[in-house]
């Protein structure tokens, strides 16, 4: 019950990132029905073109093994080896083309659906595989109705097409009980390939309507509930509390390498209470005065503090503090419109200071 109300809650169609990671884990829709097309193709490949011209092939290299059992010696174990290789070389030419077909054909069915990919997970063992409860679910749940109305359809198509088709080829089936013998095998291929096309015919319809039932229950086992999409969106953006706990902690680091630079400082311009930039200024460094820390308020009082305390030189200036706090960035060169107005402060306490 838990479980269905939980599937009712998700609502929402899936994002790029869960169908994503979806197929990254070998979760892709697939219908079974297309690998039963697959198959039902690759025989009517094999009737068509290689049964029909190698079988000639096979009876005759055959033939001496049942015309004349006498010509085998068959004294040692090494002569019944040789017979069996033999005989086995025969079966192995006639087989490998119709075991290549057929197999060409399954990855075909396979390719077409999904990419080739492979993902540990899938062959890992895990309980839900041999889980009676999961098996029991399984078959008496939508999807082993689906399974059972898919099997129901195909033993039906199969018994109709059947009867349809020995219906309409009676009267040869008859007919075959009087003619040459060597006759027969191709009546009966004949047959078997306009079964097997009429089969295939209505497989497609089949796999058709698989195609669409796949591709509709994955979507819907990778919808999500709107709590879902939050923590998702969370995720790849940043859960906003600690974004805010990270910038706090980088403004903290920037403040802290701020005020140890304050030491430094050649002059530090202040608006008395609010404002403080403190400047450095070393020909040999830069050829402007170097904004070294600033800040307003709490941080601006710590400034003139330090600077105090360091025998650096506070010079009350509100336009100036206000325009410099405004304008620069920590560990950056005054503009030139400042450069004048600097000159004067710098002038003077260099003046002082002789």
């Amino acid at each position: 019950m838990a479980e269905d109300v939980d599937q009712d809650s998700k609502t929402e169609s899936p994002t790029e990132r869960r169908v994503r990671e979806a197929i990254e884990k070998g979760d892709v829709p697939v219908a079974r029905e297309a690998s039963v097309l697959a198959a039902v193709i690759g025989l009517l490949i094999v009737l068509t073109l290689i049964v029909r011209g190698q079988a000639a092939t096979l009876a005759r290299d055959l033939v001496p093994l049942f015309d004349q059992p006498r010509g085998f010696t068959l004294q040692t174990g090494r002569d019944a080896t040789m017979l069996l290789e033999g005989v086995a070389m025969i079966m192995g030419r006639f087989l490998l083309p119709i075991v290549a077909v057929l197999a060409v054909c399954g990855l075909a069915a396979s390719v077409f659906q999904n990419l080739p990919r492979f993902v540990g997970d899938r062959i890992q063992p895990k309980w839900s595989r041999v889980s009676p409860a999961a098996g029991w679910s399984r078959i008496f749940g939508r999807t082993g109705q689906v399974e059972f109305l898919k099997s129901l359809f195909k033993f039906l198509t199969i018994s109709v097409v059947s009867l349809l088709l020995l219906r309409s080829e009676r009267h040869k089936v008859v007919n075959a009980m009087s003619v040459d013998p060597s006759q027969v095998p191709e009546l009966i291929l004949t047959m078997a390939i306009r079964l097997v096309s009429a089969v295939s015919i209505a497989t497609i319809v089949l796999v058709a309507a698989d195609l669409i039932w796949a591709r509709l229950r994955w979507q819907r086992s990778l919808r999500m509930s709107k709590q879902e999409i939050k923590d998702e969106h969370k995720q790849i953006e940043g859960d906003p509390l600690v974004k805010a706990r990270m910038r706090s902690m980088a403004q903290d680091r920037t403040r802290k390498r701020m005020l140890a630079a304050v030491p430094r400082a050649t002059v530090v311009i202040a608006n008395p209470t609010h404002f403080a930039v403190a400047l450095r200024y070393e020909r040999d460094e830069s050829p402007a005065p170097l904004v070294v820390a600033k800040g307003q308020d709490l941080i601006a009082l710590k400034i003139r503090e330090i600077a105090e305390s360091n025998g650096i030189p506070v010079i009350e200036d509100k336009p100036l503090a206000r325009s410099l706090y405004d304008s620069v960035e920590v560990d950056q060169m005054i503009p030139a419109e400042f450069y004048r107005a600097v000159a004067q402060i710098l002038f003077y306490l260099f003046a002082r200071s002789r």
